[in-house]
């Protein structure tokens, strides 16, 4: 925690880097991904603050759409999409993702309820082969689901459907440091 903290003291003395930032924020892209602290957004894509507007949940669920309940991530994406305006969506799965890794096994989380309840509730089971350490199948599919359930939201399929917005799945491998895409035209993902 010290060097975490000692990072924090000397951040806030260069205030004209940051001074801009007291105006609001204009990014134009939603970046979904993982809570797991081995992805960090900023870091993969170069942006600076105000430039990438982040969505961060356990095994970058997206859960579905209800208005009679809004959800903590219903309410960041209609914000990033209606107010924000931002024209990009990413949803961004990791290997080695223990969320995603979890549902393919089947893993017991009877330990973990809110954990177990929260991936039960809001995706379902990849059905992919369980010995892959990376889960690199079973996270590629899970995002797919992600970005497909993305679509649903009315503010998302709406923009989509005017062409004002793009939706996008990536995979990152974590013990590479690779970003693959997602390529409708031939359903698999490729490097950037």
């Amino acid at each position: 925690m010290q060097p975490l903290i000692d990072n924090a003291r000397t951040f806030g003395q260069r205030p004209e880097e940051f001074a801009k930032l007291a105006a609001g924020q204009s990014p134009q892209v939603l970046f979904i991904t993982c809570s797991d602290s081995r992805v960090v957004p900023a870091l993969i894509t170069g942006a600076r603050p105000g430039e990438l507007f982040e969505l961060r949940t356990a095994g970058n669920i997206v859960p579905p759409y209800a208005s009679e309940h809004p959800t903590s991530e219903a309410a960041t994406i209609e914000y990033a999409v209606e107010v924000l305006g931002v024209r990009d969506i990413v949803v961004c799965g990791h290997s080695h993702c223990g969320a995603v890794g979890a549902l393919v096994r089947g893993d017991d989380l009877t330990a973990v309820p809110a954990v177990r309840d929260w991936l039960a509730s809001a995706t379902p089971r990849p059905a992919v082969a369980a010995e892959d350490p990376e889960v690199a199948e079973g996270v590629q599919s899970h995002v797919l689901t992600q970005l497909l359930r993305l679509r649903s939201y009315p503010c998302v399929e709406r923009r989509v459907k005017e062409d004002q917005l793009a939706l996008h799945a990536w995979y990152y491998e974590v013990h590479t440091g690779a970003v693959r895409t997602h390529r409708p035209q031939t359903d698999t993902f490729e490097a950037l």
